[in-house]
């Protein structure tokens, strides 16, 4: 069974800073053991502020492969692109400028050919069968989906692909699968705001089902840390 973690930030600056030293710690682990390390994070609005703090850490970032969890099958420019977030983000300035990013090919002429492709990407860059990441960094919807895994659709399904092509929100996406999130050595949920609330009570809730909150598919060998802040936190209480 899935073990949690749960720490609450005091305020959204220490959510900030927790999810960049945390990030920033396993990377610093993953280094000593191996050449490389290899990342994958969340997109959306939440984790922009801690982004910007992780890339003014001061790491080996030229031996740190970055990648998405998820991103929407949109153009690389659009405002909805998990990729021009990053690149606002953590490889705006500062160290961060260093990491090696490898962005999903959204500029494939269907969203199974971006699938696919990003499916060679991820072999090239990670070792395993599935491919193991260092740290997956994983946002929680309030329907209980993560990266793009979300309730009632195919995509929390499958198995016998590294990477898949999910819908949300009206947009195909392209997405890691459940066995390459559970895969990693370090997996993290970032959770923020009142309405998480529930999706967060359902994530710790062993009874509750892996078809109605895909989240619970993520089942790592290691416990998951769960950093949140008290807005999502507080019906736990």
């Amino acid at each position: 069974m899935t073990r949690y973690r749960l720490t609450v930030a005091s305020s959204p600056e220490d959510l900030a800073r927790q999810v960049a030293e945390q990030v920033a710690s396993a990377i610093d682990l993953a280094l000593a053991q191996r050449d490389r390390a290899q990342i994958a994070l969340a997109g959306g609005e939440t984790p922009k502020a801690a982004y910007r703090r992780l890339g003014q850490e001061h790491l080996p970032w030229n031996r740190v492969d970055v990648l998405l969890g998820d991103e929407r099958w949109v153009d690389a420019a659009d405002p909805a692109s998990n990729a021009r977030m990053l690149q606002e983000t953590l490889l705006s300035e500062g160290p961060g400028l260093q990491a090696c990013f490898h962005p999903v090919p959204t500029d494939r002429s269907t969203p199974e050919l971006s699938s696919e492709a990003y499916a060679d990407v991820l072999s090239q860059v990670c070792a395993g069968d599935p491919p193991r990441f260092d740290l997956v960094l994983l946002g929680l919807g309030d329907d209980g989906h993560t990266a793009s895994l979300f309730p009632g659709t195919a995509a929390p399904t499958v198995t016998d692909r590294f990477v898949t092509v999910g819908e949300g929100k009206g947009l195909p996406r392209i997405t890691l699968t459940a066995p390459v999130l559970s895969a990693a050595r370090q997996v993290i949920f970032l959770v923020s705001g009142a309405a998480k609330q529930e999706a967060l009570r359902r994530l710790l809730d062993p009874d509750e089902s892996p078809q109605r909150t895909p989240a619970r598919l993520v089942q790592p060998e290691l416990e998951v840390v769960i950093l949140a802040d008290a807005a999502a936190a507080d019906a736990l209480a």
